[in-house]
């Protein structure tokens, strides 16, 4: 019998019926809009765009798109970004403790500042779709099983004074709690692998030792890894390698 699947299911359901629901995304957004003013209001970013004193206006929103600058990646980077590596306080307080770097669709290296607010913004967002589960007729045994992610490489490197540099999926996969430890696949030996196609082999070899029943990452590279393991272990679907997929 699932005991530890059906707490935490119940859980899930439970966290679930005591979401708020009666208000609109609209004021949620214009509730995060303030809460971040207000947290930002003494940073250098804050104090030359006077957020003080915009949230005294009547209309936050259009105060807001009226008095900050449309900025784009080396604008915010030239002129506020950069200094985080050496001063805190920039565009939000203290230090960043790491920066996550991306190319996006220039093949140029771009640095991201994550702070700790964003990691737990992060966490608060992997909660919620934790309850959206609750939505789904799954079974106990569902939440005792492996949930594989899969992202870029989890090894982070130095980067200015004191912060750590990585991918977002890296940031995030060394940051989780060490409950999930227990779940998380491919596990983070796998996950620092920085060759793409080591780090595939690796799962496809590792693959048969797991019971996952969740999928979590870009849908490209788990379209990939799952071709990988079929063809590798000559499979007719995955299902014959992990039979509590579901999700």
């Amino acid at each position: 019998m699932a005991i530890l699947g059906r707490l935490i299911k119940t859980a899930i359901d439970l966290g679930s019926s005591i979401r708020e629901r009666d208000r609109s995304p609209l004021e949620l957004q214009q509730d995060s809009l303030r809460n971040l003013l207000e947290e930002a209001a003494t940073t250098a970013f804050g104090l030359y765009y006077h957020f003080e004193r915009m949230l005294e206006s009547d209309d936050l929103q259009i105060a807001f798109s009226e008095t900050v600058a449309l900025h784009d990646y080396d604008a915010l980077y030239e002129r506020w970004w950069h200094r985080q590596e050496e001063a805190p306080d920039i565009t939000w307080p203290g230090y960043p403790p790491y920066f996550a770097r991306t190319s996006g669709t220039t093949g140029v290296n771009k640095y991201i500042p994550v702070t700790e607010s964003m990691l737990r913004s992060i966490r608060r967002v992997g909660i919620d779709q934790a309850i959206a589960l609750s939505k789904f007729e799954l079974p106990p045994a569902f939440f005792e099983k492996d949930i594989l992610m899969l992202g870029s490489s989890a090894r982070l490197n130095a980067f200015g004074q004191g912060a750590l540099e990585g991918e977002i999926s890296g940031i995030n996969a060394q940051n989780m709690p060490a409950w999930f430890n227990t779940y998380y696949k491919p596990g983070k030996e796998i996950a620092e692998i920085d060759s793409w196609d080591e780090r595939l082999q690796a799962i496809v070899q590792a693959a048969p030792h797991w019971d996952v029943s969740a999928l979590a990452g870009i849908p490209s590279w788990i379209q990939a890894m799952l071709k990988a393991i079929q063809a590798h272990y000559r499979l007719d679907t995955n299902h014959d390698i992990w039979p509590n997929l579901r999700v």
